[in-house]
């Protein structure tokens, strides 16, 4: 698959609330780094931190933009409250092995009612 691709199945399951499934485009090794939370090591740790979020709010991903460069995809997005961010996402081998995301956690946690 080429990044852009793995962009489009990471955005489809996410939509899916699939913490399992998510977590198996990830690298044994991948970092996440959500840039307002320190980075996660690990698929493990990755899949639990989606099934924590998949379980504490009903998120939606709508893609503005996915763009493809090299290794690369940067996805740009949007959710039906109005949150807005964007990703990138470094592919080798059909795995993301590193991500990092940019949006406003505060926005976040007030727009699906989070205690902070």
């Amino acid at each position: 698959m080429t990044p852009k691709q793995v962009v489009e199945k990471w955005v489809e399951i996410f939509n899916r609330a699939d913490a399992d499934a998510i977590a198996e485009l990830y690298a044994v090794d991948a970092i996440n780094h959500q840039v307002m939370n320190e980075p996660l090591i690990g698929k493990a740790a990755i899949k639990h931190m989606f099934a924590t979020e998949f379980a504490n709010a009903d998120m939606v991903c709508i893609p503005d933009t996915i763009f493809e460069t090299g290794d690369w995809a940067i996805l740009e997005w949007k959710d039906p409250k109005g949150l807005r961010g964007c990703g990138f996402f470094n592919i080798k081998n059909d795995k993301i092995v590193f991500q990092r995301g940019y949006w406003d956690k505060l926005s976040f946690h007030k727009l699906y009612n989070i205690p902070l």
